[in-house]
């Protein structure tokens, strides 16, 4: 088993390019090629991990936070982040962060959230804009429905809480086939119509790649006609933040005890309880403040994050509770994402959660 191969399985749920423009994610020490040999996995890479994975013999550390996000242009062990770079570069040990690409896929960050406080009809806070591509293509009456299958196993199709979407359409085409060619209906210098289906279905951008080589490979004309189209409409399978509903009406004060307990907050921030009872509660893994203008939108009687500033408080102006949980305490079940994510495509591998406790903040 290879770097790369590990970080497949991460990037099948969670694309790179999906991170924010700011964001760091990705490989950031070490070979695609490299054999593992064990794999740790932190929410932050610190060089109390890195050494613990030296101890247990894995050479590849999968991590939340990015140990680099900005270029480093000295390597003088003078600080925290040059000191675990260089001693995972002298230890041949690679480094993978999934970040806010993490963030913003379901079965990520808030939807592991979601699911421990217990909300239902969970959907996409802030979805992403300008992610999905349409697909337009032109098949034989008698393997349209081979070629629709193909796009959908290829991850076409799925809109929302549907899949296998797509709209057809019955025409009749017309080619001629020149000198060279091998043509799959029709004769060489005879303009030939066949009655074929217009197939158009919607797949994310990133699996474009993906998706026109099972369309050439399930097609059976030698040359196959089809468009690409970039779409406006937001992917409500993707973006940050989610919001969904409990199943039943609860008092704030007791929901605010609860989250601080599920999730082990040595204290919660909150704004005033203006509501007695919570029903649909937005959450953001992190830092959540800047989404909280789409929690109002949306009707959320709390928004469950981390890291508000003193001012940003005041953003609720009345309409919202605002509960900050923290930040390590908001994304410390990430490690279980990774984990589930990996030992469900490899159960015998050496996967460990890392034992440190990386949360730089402490409470009197």
């Amino acid at each position: 088993m290879k770097v790369k191969d590990i970080v497949s399985f991460i990037e099948e749920v969670a694309p790179v390019s999906y991170q924010e423009s700011y964001d760091n994610a990705g490989l950031l020490i070490g070979s695609y090629g490299t054999e593992v040999s064990g794999v740790l996995i932190c929410l932050d890479v610190v060089e109390l991990v890195v050494e613990e994975a030296i101890k247990k013999g894995a050479n590849l550390i999968i991590a939340h936070h990015p140990i680099v996000f900005k270029g480093l242009k000295r390597f003088n062990g003078n600080n925290y982040i040059e000191r675990t770079v260089i001693l995972a570069i002298q230890n041949n040990i690679a480094i993978y962060a999934a970040h806010t690409n993490l963030d913003s896929v379901k079965g990520g960050v808030s939807d592991r959230i979601c699911d421990l406080i217990g909300l239902q009809s969970k959907r996409i806070l802030s979805p992403l804009a300008e992610d999905l591509n349409k697909l337009v293509t032109f098949v034989p009456i008698e393997y349209a429905q081979k070629v629709k299958d193909a796009l959908f196993s290829a991850g076409a199709g799925s809109i929302g809480n549907y899949d296998s979407c797509s709209f057809s359409n019955e025409g009749k085409g017309s080619f001629r086939a020149n000198k060279g060619a091998d043509p799959f209906v029709g004769e060489i210098g005879k303009v030939h119509q066949e009655q074929e289906i217009r197939i158009e279905t919607v797949f994310p951008k990133h699996l474009k790649g993906k998706i026109l080589g099972v369309l050439l490979k399930n097609h059976p004309y030698e040359e196959v006609a089809f468009d690409v189209y970039q779409l406006e409409n937001v992917n409500p399978n993707v973006g940050l933040g989610m919001i969904g509903e409990l199943k039943e009406e609860e008092n704030a004060l007791q929901f605010l005890k609860r989250i601080k307990k599920i999730f082990g907050s040595a204290c919660i921030k909150h704004t005033d309880l203006i509501k007695d009872k919570i029903k649909t509660v937005a959450v953001c893994g992190g830092s959540g403040s800047s989404l909280l203008r789409k929690a109002i939108a949306q009707k959320a009687d709390v928004y469950v994050s981390g890291d508000f500033k003193y001012h940003e408080f005041f953003d609720a102006e009345g309409k919202i509770i605002i509960a900050d949980i923290g930040h390590y305490e908001s994304e410390q079940f990430t490690s279980d994402i990774f984990y589930e994510i990996v030992t469900k495509k490899i159960p015998n591998f050496a996967v460990y959660i890392s034992e440190i406790n990386s949360n730089p903040i402490n409470y009197l």
